[in-house]
């Protein structure tokens, strides 16, 4: 069985959305991807190219031709060449799934990227951060209680800013939220974050559903429902305003505070696989760039406990 290459990307891009319940920007970026496969099929004389064509002779070629394509800084970064062998990948996995006699996915190889190094900040560089927002503006309590909730539950910035009021309840201090591939978890908010939401939508006197909201700025939403919801770009703006308030070291973002709270519980002792939980990641694998900090932890134990370093041995 064999298809044309433009129906099965557009097949392939409905069940991300339909099935997979995907963003509409993994979709997007899938889109992308995977035409501009298309389009390189196209120009090299294939104008109606089918998936049989997909061969390891046509990956290569297409494969030298993005490592010569320019990038922001010259030619396009490894890092983005894996974004499309990615994608190309898990296209050739639905097809097998859906019986089409294609390429084995497993051939083609992601691109091998430098190790780069985790940004967090420590206890006192996230105390700076904090106390940078002016507690007697609006503005100021809004920023302090979304640095706060950041912190606190490690939350990515586009889960954040689809919070709405009516999910937080401050007496459990715990709500769910719905993350990347559609999984859901339960996020728990500290007792210092739950004083400053409480102060933030006790200060609040409109009737909006958003949790977090613009104060001034281009109302550029289109929903009227939604018109005042802040944006994960506003989130990031405001973030890195305050770490240079600070003066951190750290060019620091919301993900920085994301990390820093899943370091903040490891150096605490916690286990691996529970942060695993507190982040949503699907795999552990994922959880375990983190391993630096359990290592030190490790070093520490060893330290104390292990009888070859009681100095009256040596």
């Amino acid at each position: 069985m064999d298809l044309d290459l433009a129906i099965a990307i557009r097949r392939f891009l409905e069940h991300l959305e339909v099935e997979k319940n995907c963003s509409k920007l993994t979709v997007r970026n899938y889109q992308h991807y995977l035409e501009v496969l298309q389009s390189y099929f196209e120009g090299s004389g294939n104008t109606t190219p089918k998936v049989s064509d997909i061969n390891q002779d046509l990956v290569r070629s297409f494969r030298l031709h993005l490592s010569r394509q320019a990038g922001v800084d010259g030619e396009m970064k490894i890092v983005t060449q894996g974004y499309y062998v990615i994608a190309l990948r898990s296209f050739l996995k639905y097809l097998i799934r859906n019986d089409y006699k294609v390429m084995q996915p497993e051939k083609i190889e992601v691109p091998k990227t430098k190790d780069h190094s985790l940004k967090f900040l420590n206890g006192e560089q996230i105390e700076r951060l904090l106390n940078q927002p002016i507690l007697s503006t609006k503005v100021g309590i809004r920023d302090r209680a979304i640095l706060e909730l950041l912190f606190s539950t490690g939350l990515r910035v586009s889960e954040l800013t689809r919070l709405n009021r009516d999910q937080i309840n401050l007496k459990t201090r715990e709500f769910g939220v719905i993350g990347k591939g559609g999984k859901a978890r339960v996020v728990f908010i500290s007792v210092r974050a739950a004083v400053f939401l409480d102060k933030y939508m006790k200060s609040r006197t409109d009737k909006d559903r958003p949790l977090f909201i613009r104060y001034g700025g281009k109302k550029d939403i289109v929903s009227e429902e939604e018109k005042m919801r802040l944006s994960p770009r506003s989130v990031e703006r405001l973030v890195k305003h305050y770490v240079r308030l600070a003066k951190l070291p750290v060019d620091a973002t919301p993900h920085t505070l994301r990390h820093s709270m899943a370091t903040d519980l490891l150096r605490a002792g916690a286990d691996l696989r529970s942060v695993q939980e507190l982040l949503g990641h699907k795999n552990i694998a994922t959880t375990q760039i983190y391993t630096h900090i359990t290592d030190a932890r490790l070093r520490e134990v060893h330290e104390k406990y292990h009888s070859g370093n009681k100095k009256e041995d040596v």
